[in-house]
């Protein structure tokens, strides 16, 4: 699964970076691809997501439980919604088309637009006209939206370079199921728009990208750049920030406050990015002005401690400590129904600490003494 990470230069999943950041790709070339525990644990999800599908549309199906390292209750759960959230998509075609045609796992080739591009679509669904593309995404940090997302783009482009003439389809439908994150996204686009799309900004780009050609631009999509700790331009435009010469707020007005806090959280990205550099490179021997390689604290910590309760034990003391389990052991505990059942009473969710965050974010607004005063005032 997931061979694109592997092997495609110009990756869908990469595709948000490159066509915004074109030289990116070359820039990130002699780098290597170290993965994180996050995308070990994003291919576990799919290859049970996809076992599930198959064996619930009645295809040929193996099942990988024991073999994933990151298997929990939780994975259960999310790739049971998916699975479930598909079969109703399937359900829904058939009010229009008796036998919609159901892919998981198709590979696609989107070659036509992006040189050597080719990804794996997790679920399609054709019927009446429509092409519908479901993508799993397991991840927790980021929330992923279906509209104009490249990714999507690429695969819906790939897929219908396979099935277009036989199907005849009019309408695209991409959506992203992210369960951890309680996100479904759902976008329609005609495959008129899409293809101008291709044409005119997707391929375009990606002639650029293949090159290393185009211009450098900073944004969201640097967080999953290999490049983004020695990339100059990230650096000058976190470094803008400089010019408020941290002044203490009382001396910045509010326009400058509003701007420093729209960078704010990129720029403590970029400065923790460069200092895990610095320090991967001090640890390969590098020395760096000013700077040295110390041990840090440490905790202690117990060797066996089988043998350091039975030790205790022996001497007539007690080594453990009687705690209540927390809510999620509980829960796993008890079962979700005989949980809710014995203590739905004895639960609550405090409110949470105040964030400041962007319009977009999806959360409503909270509302402040001040503005309970005003609609007070409002009413009299």
């Amino acid at each position: 699964m997931n061979s694109e990470r592997q092997h495609a230069v110009l990756s869908a999943s990469s595709s948000d970076r490159w066509i915004h950041c074109p030289p990116s790709v070359r820039l990130s070339e002699g780098f290597k691809d170290e993965g994180s525990s996050y995308a070990a644990e994003g291919t576990c999800a799919h290859a049970l997501a996809e076992f599930k599908l198959r064996k619930a549309l009645g295809y040929p199906a193996e099942d990988p439980t024991e073999s994933l390292d990151y298997y929990n209750e939780e994975m259960e759960e999310a790739t049971e919604g998916y699975v479930a959230y598909v079969l109703e998509q399937v359900e829904d075609a058939k009010q229009t088309c008796a036998d919609p045609v159901v892919l998981v796992e198709q590979r696609v080739n989107f070659s036509h637009w992006v040189k050597q591009g080719f990804g794996t679509a997790d679920a399609l669904i054709i019927a009446d006209g429509t092409l519908r593309i479901i993508d799993l995404k397991y991840g927790l940090g980021v929330e992923v939206s279906a509209e104009r997302n490249p990714q999507m783009a690429c695969y819906s482009l790939g897929a219908l370079e396979l099935f277009d003439d036989i199907y005849d389809i009019d309408t695209v439908s991409m959506t992203i199921y992210q369960p951890r994150r309680q996100n479904i996204s759902e976008w329609q686009i005609s495959k008129k728009d899409l293809l101008a799309w291709a044409n005119e900004v997707l391929k375009p780009t990606a002639e650029l990208a293949w090159n290393g050609n185009g211009e450098f631009s900073c944004g969201p999509w640097c967080r999953f750049c290999k490049a983004k700790t020695i990339c100059r331009k990230r650096a000058e435009e976190n470094l803008k920030l400089a010019q408020y010469e941290f002044k203490l707020p009382p001396e910045l007005s509010d326009a400058e406050i509003e701007t420093i806090l729209s960078q704010v959280d990129e720029l403590v990205l970029w400065a923790s990015d460069i200092k895990e550099y610095a320090l991967q490179q001090a640890l390969s021997g590098k020395k760096w002005h000013g700077f040295k390689l110390v041990e840090g604290r440490s905790v202690r910590k117990y060797t066996n401690e089988t043998a350091v309760a039975t030790a205790v034990e022996n001497a007539g003391f007690d080594p453990y400590e009687q705690k209540l389990l927390s809510i999620t052991a509980m829960q796993k505990f008890l079962g979700k129904n005989r949980f809710n059942e014995l203590l739905s009473a004895y639960i609550e969710k405090p409110q949470g600490k105040p964030t400041l965050v962007p319009d977009s974010d999806k959360r409503p607004a909270m509302n402040t003494a001040k503005n309970d005063f005003m609609e007070v005032k409002d009413h009299e």
